[in-house]
């Protein structure tokens, strides 16, 4: 014996396989629990479905509408969220241990808009040479970052040496 394949969505019609439901006709109105022959007369009379919109409850809920209709508005209801929906990006910004004071104003004019815009920020410091011999350097001025932005964005991955270079990641709050 087959079974039949499960549907997505709700069960509508003859589908729904329960004796009693609590009905709700087109106008939104609650008729109360009756029969589901009773509910599926109401609905063919209307000219409409029997849709079941919430199946976990005691008698299940049961709607009169137009289920052509009804999908149509589910479908537009999670492109709606789907659009809403920010994907975060991680942003790089790259510096250089002994960077000059406006250079640094420039790179946090840009971490300020990636962060206004919802986006995570991977700090790189870069170690060049003998530059090597003093990542103190490196550590103060990460801290210093870490400062300048404290109240738009809170530290997601301490600052921390890899290879040559010093990685820190910044996510907006």
């Amino acid at each position: 014996m087959q079974t039949p394949p499960v549907k997505d969505g709700p069960r509508i019609n003859e589908d729904i396989r329960v004796p009693r439901v609590l009905l709700i006709d087109h106008n939104g109105e609650k008729q109360g629990e009756m029969p589901i022959s009773a509910a599926l007369e109401a609905a063919e009379e209307a000219g409409l479905d029997l849709v079941e919109i919430v199946p976990n409850a005691n008698p299940p809920v049961c709607k009169i509408l137009d289920y052509g209709k009804f999908k149509f508005q589910e479908q537009k209801k999670k492109n709606e969220a789907r659009k809403r929906q920010k994907i975060v990006e991680l942003k790089e910004i790259k510096l250089r241990p002994n960077i000059d004071i406006h250079d640094y104003d420039v790179k946090a004019k840009s971490m300020h808009r990636f962060f206004e815009e919802g986006d995570k920020v991977k700090v790189t410091l870069r170690f060049r040479g003998r530059e090597m011999a003093h990542p103190e350097l490196g550590m103060k001025l990460l801290l210093k970052v870490k400062a300048d932005f404290d109240e738009i964005a809170k530290v997601e991955y301490e600052p921390r040496m890899e290879g040559r270079q010093m990685i820190m990641i910044l996510a907006p709050r």
